[in-house]
């Protein structure tokens, strides 16, 4: 009689290995969680939000200065987080700076992270005279405060979003570029690079479609605690007054338009835009963390 078959064991995928180590975290889940809640509630803010706060016409010039749960007299409208200075409702505020702050950090996160990762994975393939120049002017670039090659740039280049986040792509690349360089480096004398060499392929597909596949975790995760900077960063230069303008406001700006009625006792028009630009920056700051410890190969099991 024929011994019966026992069946393979299946082995989980990649992606569903990722997702349980991550669940084994609560702190992680409880980031996640609430960078999901703040994503949704700033991409839906001209929905979710009770008024357009920039929006002149929506506004009741009495009401300004109103603590929160206050019920306007002419509107009947309840501000639950109370109004600035210019009658503007702070929660509907908040929304909206959340918005303009995530797509400055996102999108100069994403620049930075392109053009970073191309230039020092160029420099580790390709080597000698390139890579020592490239890495040279990364050395530049690192030597110098990130926040101060920024107030330098936005002195020369004004206010405006666009401006903002050209400032950030460039303080940040290097550090990409960096990281980048250092994994390309123990990936370009592997194996599969040899063998690609050896059929002839172009050095761009090798650097792109084999060599980049392997080094994207440790990107992932520099670009997730990045873009925790990246907030961090646009909110104090538009605290200073030189990031985002008032009629794009973030939540720099909003803590910065707060902070002259702090010493007469408005507080919640600064300190609710500074406990959300915390928790946006400390539920980043969990995920990311957490995904350093999980692509990290020395834990790895």
């Amino acid at each position: 009689m024929a011994a019966p078959m026992i069946p393979a064991a299946k082995t989980a995928s990649p992606r569903r290995l990722l997702m349980q180590r991550f669940a084994e975290s609560p702190l992680a889940v409880l980031g996640l969680g609430t960078l999901l809640l703040l994503l949704g509630f700033a991409a839906l803010a001209p929905w979710v939000a009770p008024q357009n706060p920039y929006d002149i016409g929506a506004l009741e010039i009495f009401d300004s200065q109103l603590p929160p749960g206050s019920v306007s007299e002419f509107t009947g409208t309840t501000y639950w987080l109370g109004t600035d200075g210019q009658a503007r409702d702070v929660l509907s505020a908040m929304l909206y700076g959340m918005r303009t702050s995530l797509i400055v950090a996102v999108t100069s996160v994403l620049g930075a992270l392109l053009i970073g990762t191309t230039i020092g994975m160029v420099a580790a393939y390709i080597g000698g005279w390139v890579d020592a120049v490239l890495m040279r002017i990364v050395d530049l670039q690192l030597s110098f405060p990130a926040i101060l090659v920024a107030l330098v740039l936005l002195s020369v280049l004004g206010q405006g979003v666009d401006k903002v986040i050209l400032a950030l792509v460039i303080v940040q690349w290097a550090y990409f570029a960096r990281t980048a360089r250092s994994t390309a480096m123990v990936e370009r004398n592997r194996e599969y690079v040899l063998a690609a060499r050896c059929l002839n392929l172009g050095s761009r597909r090798i650097i792109f479609r084999h060599m980049l596949p392997n080094c994207l975790p440790p990107l992932i995760v520099i670009a997730t605690i990045d873009l925790a900077h990246a907030i961090a960063a646009e909110a104090t230069l538009s605290f200073l007054g030189i990031g985002v303008p008032v009629t794009e406001p973030s939540l720099g700006m909003l803590i910065a338009n707060g902070f002259e009625f702090m010493m007469s006792g408005q507080y919640w028009i600064s300190f609710f835009p500074g406990m959300a630009l915390a928790l946006l920056i400390l539920a980043i700051n969990l995920v990311g963390d957490h995904l350093r410890d999980i692509l990290n190969p020395r834990n790895a099991q």
